[in-house]
């Protein structure tokens, strides 16, 4: 129901004319841009998070296109990803008020209600194995923080050195979801999840060398993994591994947890 109210707010503002939102609301869910997008209007009711924009393939006048066009329907955040810094300087001359994180490569906009809105329940942190691997690792850490979500960001803790991690065995416990963040050989997710009591979120880069086969040779090591609880997404998917950790943070919400000591003196 928060989009129907985004709607009518929007035309009790002024921001959308009635007739366009009684198309909105006779519509099948979607809409279309200019004939060349078709943009899901009713995933965040589905699925707790609005439809993202895939900005790579696409012109910087799509992306504005599309944008404009969830603002005028009252979506709260709207995000665009692989987005590089010349193609966010044509947007932003189009849409007002986008910000741009360079390292992940997204640009935003967010309602001045999203903004001022509390933090969703839990912190997801995010550990990254090298330096290299920060651009996938930021495009995971905005893309939560967009969403919502508290980010502890542990970063250049890999195993060549994995005294740098030990040290920091204190962030991990306190984090309800972990993601991680490794190119090369791709094993830092398996150490974590030896570590800790929470689901992991692997994401495999394709910073390597050529052994690396672009970031298959980490994939296929995370995905064996003798550790326990470790969930792998697709090469370089920092943006899905954000909205996995966020959907195991809002169906943890929903389940209470079983009061053990309780059970043992039934």
């Amino acid at each position: 129901m928060e989009d129907l109210k985004r709607l009518l707010e929007a035309v009790a503002a002024g921001r959308v004319a009635p007739e366009q939102a009684m198309a909105s609301l006779q519509d099948q869910g979607f809409f279309a841009v200019e004939g060349f997008a078709k943009v899901d209007w009713q995933r965040e009711r589905r699925t707790g998070f609005p439809e993202a924009i895939w900005g790579q393939n696409k012109t910087p006048e799509q992306i504005a296109a599309i944008m404009l066009a969830m603002r005028d329907r009252g979506a709260p955040v709207i995000l665009a990803t692989r987005v590089d810094r010349a193609a966010y300087d044509q947007i932003a001359a189009i849409v007002p008020d986008l910000y741009y994180h360079a390292l992940a490569r997204i640009c935003a906009w967010q309602s001045p209600a999203a903004l001022r809105r509390q933090l969703r329940p839990g912190t997801i942190a995010l550990v990254s194995a090298g330096t290299a691997d920060l651009p996938v690792a930021e495009e995971a850490a905005v893309t939560a923080e967009l969403m919502g979500f508290r980010v502890d960001r542990l970063w250049d803790v890999g195993i060549a050195g994995i005294h740098r991690l030990f040290a920091h065995r204190d962030r991990l416990a306190q984090a309800d979801v972990l993601i991680v963040v490794a190119g090369m050989e791709g094993a830092l997710p398996s150490v974590v999840a030896g570590l800790v009591d929470v689901p992991v979120v692997a994401v495999p880069t394709s910073v390597g060398y050529g052994a690396n086969f672009n970031g298959l040779a980490p994939l296929l090591t995370m995905l064996n993994s003798c550790a326990a609880g470790v969930g792998v997404v697709n090469i370089d998917n920092g943006f899905g591994a954000a909205i996995l950790a966020g959907q195991i943070l809002r169906t943890a919400a929903r389940i209470p947890i079983p009061d053990r000591a309780s059970e043992g003196q039934k």
